[in-house]
């Protein structure tokens, strides 16, 4: 009798473990989609950003505090294949053009693996995953101005490698699905930066590099997908995103004492920001393959004192095309 409740017991686990529940999830704007085994999908967004710089000290030493910023325009490209039913191999990237600060650059870089532990009979599931951090494909660059020794980004790269580690969970009921996600971010110091001297003085490099600490992030945020019918769907979610302060530990480049004495004061460049982004999505499915969604974002934000990605106003929107094959 043991025996028997033993082997029925480690059916039943079987049985919910490897259930095809998530076959019934095939709108890749269903924050639980995950692609079958040689299914291959791409989700190319493009945006435009309307930002309203904030009061941070940086923004007024550069006399841009309360200035508009439009329009900003934000491409993105989401692709993954399924390399079996429960393993997916996908990446991440997004390019920022905003020509009113003259600021451009990848701001969004990551490859990895994403592992179904669990998905049950009931609609539960359950998601673990890998990523490398590839904001190290571009250098960080800015310029220095010696005059009122202030830092201007050119770009949106930290210029560092890194590492994220994360998980997803959720429930799909017939209509509803309500997910969950959470992630840290590890990335390592180096000197992949590129900073411009302003003036060219004799003397000194015109361009010089540093030295940057390794920094950890946290990100989470909470998803709600609701499908209205084969052709129609809505999507709605919160996100919590920490971007650190950068820190100076060295200058990689020979200068003289007076930079290196400057470097010093920019261990903690106190430049970080918290996000706290509201989505919503509208999306029509026109064959099986072919999705178009339209999304919007408002984004409130928590600057700290050197921060110059603070802003009073930050909204967004665009179209998504996806595909599915």
């Amino acid at each position: 009798m043991k025996k028997l409740f033993c082997t029925s017991l480690i059916s039943l686990f079987v049985a919910i473990s490897t259930s095809s529940f998530a076959d019934t999830i095939t709108n890749v704007e269903n924050p639980l989609y995950l692609p079958k085994s040689g299914e291959i999908y791409s989700k190319t967004g493009a945006a435009i950003m309307y930002k309203r710089a904030d009061n941070t000290q940086a923004n007024i030493a550069k006399k841009h505090n309360g200035e508009v910023e439009f329009p900003v325009w934000r491409f993105t490209e989401d692709i993954g294949v399924g390399l079996t039913d429960r393993l997916t191999l996908a990446g991440r990237f997004g390019y920022t053009l905003n020509n009113s600060i003259n600021r451009k650059g990848m701001h969004r870089g990551r490859l990895g693996l994403t592992y179904r532990l669990l998905e049950s009979l009931d609609g539960f599931v359950w998601d673990m995953y890998g990523e490398a951090y590839l904001s190290g494909l571009q250098k960080m660059e800015g310029k220095f101005s010696i005059a009122d020794k202030t830092f201007t980004y050119d770009n949106f790269s930290n210029g560092r490698w890194g590492a994220i580690a994360g998980t997803k969970f959720g429930k799909k009921w017939d209509k509803l699905t309500l997910s969950f996600f959470g992630e840290f971010i590890q990335t390592f110091g180096n000197h992949n930066n590129k900073i411009l001297i302003d003036p060219n003085v004799p003397g000194i490099p015109s361009e010089v590099s540093v030295n940057l600490k390794s920094t950890q992030e946290v990100n989470w945020g909470i998803n709600a997908f609701y499908q209205l019918n084969d052709s129609w769907s809505l999507g709605g979610a919160f996100e919590f995103n920490q971007h650190t302060d950068n820190g100076v530990t060295s200058v990689y480049t020979k200068v003289p004492d007076m930079l290196n004495k400057q470097a010093e004061q920019w261990k903690d460049m106190n430049d970080g920001w918290d996000e706290y982004i509201l989505k919503a999505t509208v999306a029509k499915q026109f064959t099986d393959s072919i999705q178009v969604a339209l999304f919007g974002e408002y984004t409130f934000d928590n600057s700290h004192t050197n921060s110059q990605n603070g802003s009073d106003i930050k909204f967004e929107t665009g179209l998504r095309f996806n595909l599915r094959f």
